[in-house]
């Protein structure tokens, strides 16, 4: 039986992954700080450890792996990245996480290890224009990424590529633009802008108004989880180490985007743009070179997977407000 170990298990994508990994037939092993807040795992051994921690990562790959999945990061939404307050945090703990997986899946000749970087990486000079934003992968150089999150994401890419180099691995790298999904984090101050509009949206009232950050007009693609998942197995498994995108064409405006959840909920709900942080101006995912090779790219629709979204997410802030 084949065996996969999926770092940051706990999370979002990587609680969608171990399903995605168990419907395959692997053996899976799922490593986070926590265990998921919104599914029960369904991963054959879950490890709670901190993999900032070199004995915890020795624990952890005590073994070799057929495909190691390195979603494990100090992450969130923009009210966490863009405000500046958490930047030491994010660079020196997500640092240490790579550094401490990528040592020890070279020590036990793990050759397949799949790492999850970020369309933040991106220049933020090729991102003002939000009807034109410039997210193509060879536009990555000159650097000059819009928040330390993405420095870091940049130093991590050029680490896994060099341990290909250097000591003949076969790592691959994902950019990925704004996974949203059902099981996903919804409150609290690190969700992303689908899941914080449904939650907005799913518990005002009838004829109220929900605040969205900025003016409204910048721009952003979002990819459901499920594609996610596939175009990573994908890049994995191909012969391709990337860097590619992982996300949609699909561009829309954050106060269209608020618009499309508004019309899913069946109120009538005003929008009230508020000052906030609201990152680069505009992001979109460039897909010619993941067509070009692997020949995939997403193809579902924002609104279909933001009607799954919605739905899940007002049916969980139902719940919570009955339990009070």
């Amino acid at each position: 039986m084949k065996s996969a170990l999926v770092l940051g298990a706990g999370g979002f994508i990587g609680g969608h992954l171990v399903k995605r990994l168990k419907r395959e037939g692997f053996w899976v092993r799922g490593v986070d700080l926590k265990f998921h807040e919104h599914a029960e795992t369904e991963a054959d051994d879950f490890m709670i450890g901190d993999l900032r921690e070199q004995e915890v990562v020795r624990r952890v790959i005590d073994r070799r792996f057929d495909e190691v999945y390195q979603l494990a990061a100090d992450m969130g939404g923009a009210g966490y990245v863009f405000t500046g307050e958490n930047d030491a945090d994010i660079m020196h703990n997500s640092a240490t996480i790579n550094l401490n997986v990528l040592d020890a899946c070279h020590k036990r000749n793990i050759k397949r290890v799949f790492y999850s970087s970020s369309a933040c990486m991106y220049p933020e000079h090729n991102q003002l224009d939000p009807d034109n934003p410039n997210c193509a992968e060879d536009s990555a150089y000159p650097a000059n990424p819009d928040s330390e999150y993405g420095w870091e994401k940049l130093f991590s890419e050029r680490l896994y590529l060099a341990y290909n180099r250097n000591y003949g691995m076969e790592c691959r790298v994902a950019r990925y633009h704004n996974i949203f999904g059902v099981e996903g984090t919804w409150d609290g101050g690190k969700e992303k802008a689908p899941a914080a509009l449904c939650r907005k949206v799913a518990m005002t009232p009838e004829g109220g108004t929900i605040e969205v950050w900025g003016d409204g007009l910048q721009t952003r693609s979002f990819l459901y989880v499920d594609e996610c998942v596939e175009g990573t197995t994908r890049l994995l498994r191909s012969e391709f180490e990337g860097p590619v995108n992982i996300g949609s064409e699909e561009m829309i405006s954050i106060n269209d985007l608020a618009r499309m959840v508004i019309d899913l909920s069946g109120k009538s709900i005003d929008i009230h743009n508020i000052p906030g942080p609201e990152g680069v101006r505009g992001r979109n995912s460039d897909n010619r070179l993941i067509r070009e090779k692997l020949g995939w790219e997403p193809t579902e629709t924002l609104r279909a997977g933001m009607e799954k979204t919605y739905a899940w997410i007002a049916n969980e802030a139902q719940r919570r407000h009955n339990l009070h």
